[in-house]
């Protein structure tokens, strides 16, 4: 047994767990990906491997404001793509709110919890 840690996932407060792992399996085409919920908790394996998204219950949660510092993201999910404006058509159909457009090489979305997340075509 080694001290050293593996990465194992990235977990995300919000109103529904559920629901928002349905918006990224749906976002991150990891269908058929398995999506494991208790109401309070929900766990979305990659089914390539790899790392996993969870999501918590937060009942007074409130989103992150881009680009603020009175209520911060904190932390942001960096998706890269290949094709930018199929993606960006992509995530604009499922729920994603379009932030901002301006750089050149990525684009600022909000999930439909509030969590912002880039697309990047780096």
């Amino acid at each position: 047994m080694s001290a050293i840690p593996t990465f194992g996932g990235v977990a995300l407060d919000c109103p529904d767990p559920a629901a928002l792992a349905g918006f990224y399996r749906e976002l991150l085409g990891w269908d058929p990906a398995e999506i494991k919920h208790d109401g309070h908790w929900a766990t979305l394996t990659n089914p390539q491997g790899g790392a996993r998204l969870e999501f918590q219950r937060v009942e007074d949660f409130r989103a992150p404001a881009w680009p603020s510092q009175e209520n911060p993201q904190q932390a942001h999910l960096d998706l890269d793509v290949t094709d930018m404006e199929a993606a960006h058509e992509r995530a604009l159909g499922i729920g994603a709110k379009l932030l901002d457009d301006s750089p050149r090489t990525f684009r600022v979305y909000a999930d439909p919890a509030g969590h912002p997340f880039c697309l990047c075509a780096c």
